[in-house]
């Protein structure tokens, strides 16, 4: 396996990442734990994941050497001597992250940042300020740079409280009104994006039965739905542990009920759908992807009802027109705006 290259400049610097408790948060499941045991054979690894897919290859891959998590809030019975943290994509998220982490450190808790150029990661000493003692950084190659610094043990004892990081906004649509509720670091979590709008102006006129939402994000799709057609039900995926507590509390303030589950592509869906909707997500952690999306086309004819049907709304230049008609059937871009379209597609 090749190793990326977060995981390649950490390693240059593996003699600084001694410890007996480390915590590794979103690092990709690649090599670099087996290398980092490989130095420390004793230290007792917490892996935490925000994403589907690489804590269900991290578990896999290390059943009984590591410890791996997958949710919105990272609880532990143990204190932490080190963590790396692979710098997510939203600033907020960062912010919510050292949080979230702060009651399971120990004093001078060394804090180890990570991430590619381009991705933000040359803003830790500013954006941790408050947080962190002396964070500086200690290299920078392939691309990559790392920051270290020790936690200010003053803020060791700051409580946190998940719902205090929810950003809440109404919208509505089509005299529609919703409340939603968003963590950081889930797509669109301020205000209805362009893309969305257009997918919610042009769904089917008529809807009931059962719903798949795919990639749900915070459940702005979903919900609308629901309260447009209150004889459907709703199962909405998500690949983020973020994303998944995002929609349940939208669920909720909006008195509405449903199927919320983690998935890779389709990996965990078992039924069959009247209604496929989705604005499907293109990106992987920072890294632009399209994988999950072009899968979930090719794969979801298998989950659609008899005359059923999928609406999907994505960036114009994206070629999924003829992945539908290949994998799915006769397919229509319904319109294109602001640089999204819409393609419909409905079974035999």
């Amino acid at each position: 396996m090749s190793t990326p290259n977060i995981s390649q400049v950490l390693l240059r610097n593996i003699e600084l990442l001694s410890a007996n408790t480390p915590l590794f948060i979103n690092l990709m499941a690649d090599d670099f734990i087996e290398n980092y045991l490989a130095d420390y054979p004793d230290a007792k690894i917490n892996c935490y994941n925000t994403n589907f897919i690489d804590y269900l290859a991290i578990k896999n891959k290390h059943k009984t050497k590591v410890i791996s998590s997958f949710t919105s809030e990272y609880i532990s019975d143990i204190k932490h001597d080190l963590v790396i943290i692979n710098f997510p994509k939203s600033k907020d998220e960062l912010a919510f992250t050292l949080a979230m982490i702060a009651p399971y450190l120990l004093n001078d808790a060394k804090i180890i940042l990570v991430g590619e150029k381009k991705g933000g990661v040359q803003s830790s000493p500013k954006l941790t300020q408050h947080f962190l003692l002396n964070c500086q950084k200690i290299d920078a190659a392939r691309h990559c740079l790392v920051f270290a610094g020790l936690v200010n043990n003053e803020k060791l004892c700051d409580p946190f409280n998940i719902d205090d990081w929810f950003k809440n906004y109404q919208i509505t649509v089509d005299n529609i009104e919703l409340t939603i509720a968003s963590l950081p670091g889930v797509f669109s979590q301020k205000k209805l994006d362009v893309g969305t709008a257009l997918l919610l102006a042009n769904i089917p006129k008529t809807m009931q039965g059962k719903v798949l939402d795919f990639g749900c994000g915070a459940g702005v799709i979903s919900c609308f739905i629901g309260k447009k057609f209150p004889n459907t039900q709703l199962s909405l995926l998500d690949v983020s542990a973020l994303a998944i507590t995002s929609a349940k509390k939208t669920l909720a303030l909006n008195h509405l009920s449903g199927d919320v589950f983690a998935s890779n592509s389709l990996s965990n869906v078992t039924q069959k759908y009247q209604h496929i909707v989705s604005n499907p997500p293109f990106h992987q952690g920072t890294k632009t992807s399209y994988q999950a999306s072009e899968d979930f086309l090719k794969g979801i004819k298998l989950h659609i009802s008899p005359r059923g049907n999928i609406t999907i709304v994505a960036n114009s230049f994206l070629q999924y027109l003829p992945i539908m008609q290949q994998h799915i059937g006769k397919t229509k871009n319904l319109t294109s705006k602001q640089g999204f379209s819409i393609y419909y597609s409905q079974t035999n």
